[in-house]
């Protein structure tokens, strides 16, 4: 018995021994393994990086900015489908273990040992995976799991079981550039987690482990047989029934990544002009990982009837010089046309234009093969589309379709109205210009178009391209002068004038568009038929230091160059300072700034901008008081006299009633602009507004050179401006100019500008004139001044020079 005793007393201190010694030896492993773990406390206050997403007004999302595709969603609103999915897949006692699974480990053992050696399961649990992708590296080692396992121990005692898993379903990487649940969600299947079905939720929980073994489709069938495997997990942890399994088992896999571009409302310059301006004011850490949501002012339908009257101008103006040639020529001997049709790059923000292949010619008809598209995966799909063009495709190139086409010519097409199968032939057009409407009220831009193709080119002729006005510049000259003492119907001369360019300078004689003119006019008749003589004249009266500083006021010019030249419209700027600038003659001489966002909330919703900083008082009311709304404060500072604004705005009226603009008229509406066309019709421009919407229009070369010799504005661009006000007012009531308290409307005789008597007959008009100011009586014809000298600097001829205002 003692011997026994003694047996048991040796084994007993041995096992103490190895006891101690393996306590012992753990302890270090620990000390070794936790000395310098991170610190998993930082994770109660991480913010993953979350994608920017950019909104018109109307809500429909424009444009995406992210270098990882991720949406942050709360674990209270994870649907409780999308969580059984995810546990099942990766972690069935999530809720029972401590961080790590025991059973689940060697669950996973004997799993990956009965399939000869294939890793069917893992043993890690989500929260070893939070503390993997968040605090360690990937290196596939012992020590790094075993730092793995102490962080999610330490895990689980910090934070609950929810938090772990928000993090999880809001890290993970899913494929396809997206992180998280909520962006796979989208755009895997185009749904909010809300809406997933079994089998789509059952997907995302099989993508975690390796999303690129399970790709939608170059691993389909892989991919399928790991869906339907979490489907079964799901019935056995009692998630779902067998038969609810069996059919969701039998869902296709209906993976259509979706593709957010602003190509698809013709957006691409605006949703730019976004990004360029969140850039610059947060910077790009901001813009592509801190989650804000954007509200811009884009008005889609205003878009697409901007894009549609530029590109409509462009053409037009493009076709009238001539067929130039295909865009380029492949060889089909030997290949499929649609396999090398679909190599070649085309513009994709040109719809309803279409890339085709001329196929063969022959009886006055071109056989053409339109460009394939791509599925899902980026295949070519199989599917050819055929089309014919026919005399009256080519029409508009005065040649007949044999003399115009041939085999292999690459070119662009779109549909003939009314012609099943006929397509028009087209060409991207060589002119550039730009597009911009704005509300004048409040400065926010509803539509900006920058040129043909924002996929062509990236440069912005509305905000970046610095260009020459021309005559658009002159009603900024007459606001300063009705600002300042005259009248609509001051007469100014339209005799020839020559300014003394002082020593050694050879004198400056400006002369109208058509070389006509003489005699005494009205302010009026100045600017309806835009009159140079008159313009330079009067600016030389005002004193051009007056001018400039009103150009700086109405934002046109920083830091004008106070030359006579410059009244012409001869400084550089862009259309949409010019645009801004019309819109206070419209606001009643308000300042506005363009604005192409309304408002930005950051990640958790807080508002960190707003374009409308008004505040209003009495908002806020528990209740209604019975004494009417509340009103919003205008606080916008007073750039020009509100009762001179009105006179600018109804000369302005004039120029498309009587003057240069009258191709305007055809809309049918109340509006007011003035067309601008520089030296050699290097720039057409046409700005105006109707009340409530304002609208600048450019077109020239991005290399300034002639439109040709007898080009004008009132061709060009005031046809662009016309098909524009025709879909943006077409179901907009009538609107007259709303005209300001104290202003006389007495009626005056256009000519002489007197007051109209019973002779009058003709040439009759109403004038506005403010307080204490009327028409003459009678007729007084002004008198020239003698020369004078120094009236313009020595670099005056270098500005004169190059290029000043005409038409």
């Amino acid at each position: 018995m003692r011997i026994v005793l003694r047996f048991f007393g040796f084994l007993f201190s041995v096992g103490a021994i190895f006891f101690l010694i393996g306590a012992a030896i753990l302890a270090y492993g620990f000390w070794h393994f936790s000395k310098d773990l991170p610190d998993h406390a930082q994770l109660a206050n991480y913010e993953p990086p979350v994608m920017t997403r950019v909104h018109a007004t109307d809500g429909s999302l424009i444009a995406e900015y992210a270098r990882e595709r991720r949406l942050y969603l709360p674990i209270q609103a994870v649907p409780k489908l999308v969580v059984s999915a995810f546990l099942s897949a990766e972690d069935k006692n999530f809720y029972k273990h401590a961080g790590i699974d025991p059973e689940g480990i060697v669950r996973a053992i004997v799993a990956n040992v009965g399939s000869g050696g294939k890793r069917e399961q893992g043993a890690s649990t989500i929260t070893q995976q939070v503390a993997k992708n968040f605090l360690l590296t990937n290196e596939r080692s012992y020590e790094r799991k075993i730092r793995e396992a102490l962080i999610a121990l330490r895990m689980e005692s910090t934070f609950s079981k929810d938090k772990i898993l928000e993090l999880y379903l809001n890290e993970i990487y899913l494929g396809l550039g997206n992180y998280g649940i909520a962006a796979a969600s989208l755009n895997y299947f185009g749904k909010s987690v809300h809406e997933l079905s079994i089998s789509e939720a059952a997907y995302l929980a099989a993508l975690p482990k390796a999303p690129n073994n399970y790709h939608p489709f170059r691993q389909r069938q892989a991919a399928i047989g790991r869906r339907n495997w979490v489907i079964d997990r799901m019935v056995e942890n009692g998630y779902i029934s067998r038969e609810v399994a069996d059919t969701a088992k039998k869902d296709p896999l209906n993976v259509t990544p979706r593709v957010i571009s602003p190509n698809s409302i013709a957006s691409g310059y605006f949703a730019e002009g976004v990004r360029r301006e969140i850039a610059e004011r947060y910077g790009e850490q901001k813009l592509y990982e801190g989650g804000l949501s954007i509200r811009t002012t884009l008005d889609p339908r205003m878009q697409a009837m901007a894009r549609k009257s530029l590109v409509d101008g462009l053409v037009r103006y493009d076709e009238a010089r001539g067929w130039r040639g295909a865009q380029q020529k492949i060889e089909l001997a030997g290949r499929e046309w649609g396999l090398a049709l679909a190599e070649v790059t085309s513009l994709a923000d040109v719809q309803p234009w279409r890339m085709g292949v001329v196929l063969d010619v022959s009886g006055g008809r071109a056989r053409i093969g339109l460009q394939p598209k791509k599925d899902s995966s980026g295949q070519v799909v199989k599917e050819r589309e055929l089309g014919i063009v026919s005399a009256d495709g080519v029409k508009w190139t005065r040649r007949t379709v044999d003399k115009v086409l041939s085999s292999g010519d690459v070119v662009y097409v779109d549909p003939l109205d009314g012609k099943s199968d006929q397509f028009r032939l087209r060409q991207v057009p060589e002119i550039s210009g730009a597009i911009v409407a704005m509300d004048p009220n409040t400065g926010r831009v509803h539509a900006m178009v920058g040129g043909f193709s924002f996929d062509q080119s990236e440069f912005n002729r509305a905000t970046q391209a610095l260009r020459q006005p021309g005559s658009a510049f002159k009603p900024l000259v007459y606001a300063t002068a009705l600002d300042n003492g005259y009248t609509p119907s001051t007469l100014i001369l339209d005799d020839p004038l020559t300014i003394n360019m002082g020593p050694g300078q050879e004198a400056w004689s400006p002369s109208n568009f058509e070389n006509g003119g003489g005699g005494a006019h009205t302010l009026r008749y100045g600017v309806e038929h835009s009159k140079n003589i008159m313009t330079v004249r009067l600016a030389r009266d005002v004193g051009m230091p007056v001018v400039a500083e009103y150009a700086r006021r109405f934002g046109v010019y920083d830091d004008m160059l106070p030359l006579l030249s410059m009244s012409l419209g001869a400084g550089e700027t862009t259309v949409m300072r010019m645009t801004a600038a019309y819109s206070m003659f419209v606001n009643g001489g308000h300042r506005i700034k363009p604005s192409l966002i309304d408002r930005i909330q950051d990640r958790s919703g807080k508002t960190i901008y707003r374009h409308d900083d008004r505040q209003c008082g009495g908002c806020d009311a528990p209740r209604f008081d019975g004494n009417g709304p509340p009103k919003l404060a205008d606080n916008r500072e007073e750039v020009l006299d509100q009762l001179t604004a009105y006179q600018i705005t109804s000369i302005l009226e004039g120029v498309v009633q009587r003057g240069t603009g009258q191709s305007i008229k055809a809309v049918g509406k109340p509006l007011a602009g003035k067309t601008g066309t520089t030296n050699d019709a290097k720039d057409v421009w046409f700005v105006g507004f109707s009340p409530d919407l304002a609208v600048g229009v450019f077109l020239g070369y991005d290399k300034p050179r002639s439109l040709g010799a007898t080009a004008q504005a009132a061709h060009y661009a005031a046809p662009v401006f016309r098909d524009f006000m025709k879909m943006a007012l077409k179901d907009k009531p009538s609107t007259p100019f709303r005209v300001p308290a104290g202003i006389k409307l007495v009626r005056i005789n256009a000519g002489s500008g007197t007051r109209a008597g019973p002779g009058d007959a003709g040439g009759v008009i109403v004038e506005a004139f403010k307080p204490g100011t009327a028409p003459p009586d009678s007729y007084s014809p002004p008198v020239e001044p003698g020369p004078e000298a120094g009236l313009v600097s020595p670099e005056a001829q270098r500005a004169i020079g190059a290029g000043t205002g005409l038409y």
